[in-house]
């Protein structure tokens, strides 16, 4: 089994059992091989349309009689599949991932005329899969994977929005970030910071004050941790609201294979793209700032630095320090 940890295989499944995959193959070297884009569709290349061709054919393979293929979109440089198992497979799932990509690069083999060496297969080694439990997931599936082309199309004509940048000073703390980077620089900012406590009423009231400062400019900072920051902050967000949002380990690292692709998923692309939010990681070493413990230290006491709740208090500190007035 791969060790890898983008794969997200379940140890605790079999992948035999009847259940919903979404299943997302790249290209050997992410090379765009499979379509272009034109506006906010994909126009697909003839390999392009004969991998399309193939995904329809796998429920016809020898075993797969039981999967079903809800939707699938063709991609530049990948494709995500989205699959259902009515019935119990006669062999695991990635057997039949497998044989998709052997033919795969038979239909690659039949256009260029010649065998296909391995650096030239369509697909790299391995896939990506995830088992979608909730009863609403499908259906959310369904529209994500169908809106794959718009969301390029976004990406592509919001470079600047989208590109990770390291090494960022905000206050002098080192960050990485991605979004609209002139939100740091709006007069008119406060970190939203809610006790643990709050009632669900307190926490209604400050929501609504929330609001009406947004309303009126004010652009709001959170690591979005206790209960009350997360309502507040989606609340913000619905009402199309600048934010801000402090992550803990929000980023791939520059050595993973998937920095070059990240993107922010579901609603925060969507804000992203409008230029209306800024995800900021402050680098790990500031956990471990000596100011930065000895607040924490005097807030709750000196608890583990590994633990949650040593983070959250620290990312609430941190987020103080950095958008304090200067």
């Amino acid at each position: 089994m791969n060790n890898n940890p983008h794969l997200r295989r379940a140890p605790w499944m079999d992948y035999k059992d009847p259940s919903i995959l979404m299943i997302t193959l790249v290209t050997t070297n992410r090379q765009p091989i499979l379509g272009i884009l034109k506006g906010e569709t994909i126009e697909r290349t003839k390999l392009g349309q004969a991998i399309a061709e193939e995904i329809n054919r796998i429920p016809t393979y020898n075993g797969a009689e039981s999967i079903e293929i809800y939707s699938y979109v063709i991609m530049p440089d990948h494709v995500h599949i989205l699959l259902r198992v009515h019935d119990r497979l006669p062999k695991h799932i990635g057997q039949y991932i497998a044989w998709f990509k052997i033919k795969c690069t038979d239909a690659c083999s039949a256009l260029t005329g010649g065998p296909v060496s391995e650096t030239m297969r369509p697909f790299a080694p391995d896939y990506h899969d995830r088992l979608l439990k909730g009863k609403n997931q499908l259906s959310h599936m369904v529209r994500y994977i169908q809106d794959n082309p718009r969301r390029l199309a976004l990406k592509r004509a919001n470079k600047d929005l989208f590109r990770i940048r390291q090494n960022q000073q905000i206050n002098t703390i080192p960050c990485t970030v991605l979004g609209n980077i002139f939100l740091i620089e709006h007069p008119l900012r406060q970190v939203l910071q809610c006790s643990r406590r709050l009632t669900q009423e307190q926490i209604d009231h400050l929501k609504a004050d929330c609001l009406r400062e947004a309303a009126n400019g004010t652009i709001f900072a959170t690591a979005a941790i206790s209960e009350g920051e997360k309502q507040i902050a989606r609340a913000l967000r619905e009402a199309s609201f600048p934010l801000i949002i402090l992550l803990h380990e929000g980023f791939p690292t520059p050595e993973n294979p998937h920095y070059s692709y990240y993107k922010p998923q579901g609603v925060y692309f969507e804000a992203c793209a409008a230029g209306k939010l800024l995800l900021i990681e402050p680098h790990a070493e500031i956990m471990e700032h000596p100011d930065i413990v000895q607040k924490v230290v005097a807030k709750i006491g000196n608890i583990p630095h590994t633990s949650q709740r040593y983070r959250f208090v620290a990312m609430n500190m941190i987020a103080e320090e950095m958008f304090k007035e200067s």
